[in-house]
């Protein structure tokens, strides 16, 4: 499987690295992209981390899922972006999986594609997709191809839940197994 995950600055930390991380250990191809002006990113807590690619020079039709990571940069972008919402439609319209963990659904819910679907999602979130049944007690969850996380405390079970869609539950424990959780 290969999938793409957006990198901004001032993404959260955990939600981007360990995601990343935990779906590579599982075999899947991961690369990293970005929308910013630079390949450079700092996160939320300051690290400085380098992006794959800038999204402008990747294929899409080249990947089988998206990951949209939270931090406080949603709250700064997402009601004038276009790029991300772009990339999640794109997603969605092909029928392929769209994974958002804590205010990374916002972009969802803005482009639409929480109507009629389950979802949970940072605390305030909701508000963007009000045609969508919000879950706050779950960590995470799947509905159809999309699959969303509460937060940074939910990442084993987004990136469980990711790999249960793509390889079955058996792939999904085994990775838990293999990382000890």
């Amino acid at each position: 499987m290969k999938g793409l995950l957006v990198l901004s600055h001032h993404v959260e930390d955990g939600e981007a690295l360990t995601t990343r991380a935990l779906l590579r250990r599982a075999g899947f191809d991961v690369v990293t992209i970005t929308y910013e002006n630079t390949l450079d990113i700092e996160t939320a807590f300051g690290l400085s981390v380098k992006a794959d690619f800038f999204a402008h020079d990747i294929h899409l039709d080249h990947y089988d899922f998206v990951v949209i990571p939270g931090g406080k940069y949603v709250a700064h972008v997402v009601d004038q972006d276009i790029h991300i919402k772009e990339l999640v439609k794109y997603f969605h319209k092909k029928q392929k999986c769209v994974a958002a963990i804590c205010a990374g659904p916002r972009f969802l819910g803005q482009a639409g594609i929480l109507d009629g679907i389950h979802f949970t999602a940072y605390t305030g979130s909701e508000k963007d997709a009000p045609k969508g049944f919000y879950h706050p007690d779950k960590k995470a969850m799947t509905d159809q191809h999309i699959i969303t996380a509460r937060g940074a405390g939910a990442v084993y079970e987004f990136v469980f839940d990711i790999v249960k869609y793509f390889q079955g539950e058996e792939k999904a424990q085994a990775l838990l197994n293999q990382i000890l959780y």
